[in-house]
This record gives C-alpha cells, structure tokens and sequence, in this order.
C-alpha cells in the first residue's frame, strides 16, 4: 500500500473512533437529560432508591455514598462501595432511579459471583499496564526497526481492547437486572420503566462506541507498524 494511503486510512480510523465516541456521549447526555426532567410518581431519590434494590436483594455489605460529578455513577466491588453522583444521589428522577437501580445491578452481579465481572476485574491491572505501556514500546520499537518491540507493544494495547470487549455483557446484564427489580419493586411504574430502559440503552452505548474505538485503534497501531516494516 502506498504510504500516503496508509497516513489517510490511519487518520480514517482515528476520525471515526472520535466522531462515534463523541455521538455516544451526546446521546447518553441528552437521553438522560430528557428523562431527568421527568418525576417518578413514587418521588424516591436515586440515593433511597439504591438502598431499597440493595435492601430487598438481601446485600448488606455494600455501602452507598454521594461522589462529585455527573454520571460518574459506578460500582467497585473491590470496596463493595456504591458511589452516586451529584445528579443521581439526591434525584427523584426517572432518570436517576434508572442509574442507580443499574448500579445495584453490579452489587448483584458480585454478590451472585457474575462470572463477567470477575473476569473484568481480574484483568483490570493487566489491561491499565497494557495501555500504559504500549505506545512507548511501539515508539520504541518503530525507532530502533525492532520488530520484536512493536509486537510486545500492540499486544499489550490490544489487552485494552479485551478489558472493552469483556466489559459489554457486565453492563448489558447490569441493565437487564435492573429493569427487572425496578419493576418487581414497584419503583417505577409501567410507564415509567420504558424510559429508564432508554436511559440505560444510551449508557450501554457508550461502552460499545468505547469498545468500537479501541477496536480501531488497535487497527491504526498494526497499519502503522506493518508501513514502517515495509
């Protein structure tokens, strides 16, 4: 391939992954500011919402506790610690209750011993490594013409794109379970459920644009190393 093709193919990959990146970001936003404007009729706050499905689930080992931020919603089960943010925490939103019920959805996950999850957390240094490391080996390794380096180093990315892969169904089954104690538990009503179900769907995009990207930068990593061999 022509080198000048190779330059254009590459900054392709690098354009698509920003531009899907950025549209699930806008859509995650503007889904949940839409259903964040919409009150559920039981009036309970993201906060009392979480621990209610954590009560009812019969998990009393994880805490909940506000954190800065917006949508910076997560789970570490490491701590057994379920952080809300500042737009969930104190929220009687649709909206809210919908990302704190897919929060307690993990706390589920690791108490049941969701198999995805473990894997997801057990590779978690392995794939922060990885990231950390390849780009220097890569750049290392295009330098010195050290083919040996240059592998090393788009393995080591590619274990980024593992973390992303194995992270979909933790995320997708987090969604499943909470819609389905949001309606078991009568925290939303029947037609309040399909607008949480929206909400999570655009989150859960974010994670597959997230993974799309990684996909693509892998892509570029092995265009670009395979140009510099020739």
């Amino acid at each position: 391939m022509i080198f000048g093709l190779d330059n254009g193919f590459t900054l392709l990959l690098v354009v698509v992954g920003m531009a899907l990146s950025l549209a699930a970001s806008a859509f995650v936003k503007s889904t949940y500011s839409k259903y964040d404007k919409i009150q559920s009729k039981k009036r309970v706050t993201g906060t009392q919402a979480a621990q209610y499905i954590l009560k009812n689930q019969d998990i009393h080992n994880v805490g909940v506790q506000g954190i800065a931020g917006d949508l910076t919603d997560n789970y570490n089960s490491g701590t057994k610690i379920l952080s809300l943010s500042q737009s969930t925490a104190q929220s009687t939103s649709v909206a809210a209750i919908g990302v704190a019920a897919h929060e307690c959805g993990h706390a589920v996950q690791d108490a049941v011993g969701y198999a995805p999850l473990r894997i997801r957390a057990a590779i978690v240094p392995i794939a922060n490594l990885g990231s950390a490391i390849s780009m220097p080996l890569i750049l290392i390794g295009l330098f010195l013409r050290g083919s040996f380096l240059v592998n090393l180093g788009i393995l080591a990315f590619s274990m980024a794109f593992v973390f992303q892969v194995v992270t979909l169904p933790v995320e997708f089954n987090a969604s499943r379970r909470a819609l389905a104690i949001l309606g078991e538990g009568g925290l939303l009503t029947e037609e309040e459920l399909p607008m949480a179900r929206k909400v999570l769907t655009a989150a859960a995009l974010t994670y597959v644009a997230a993974a799309i990207t990684t996909l693509l930068q892998l892509l570029r990593l092995i265009v670009i190393a395979n140009n510099r061999r020739n």
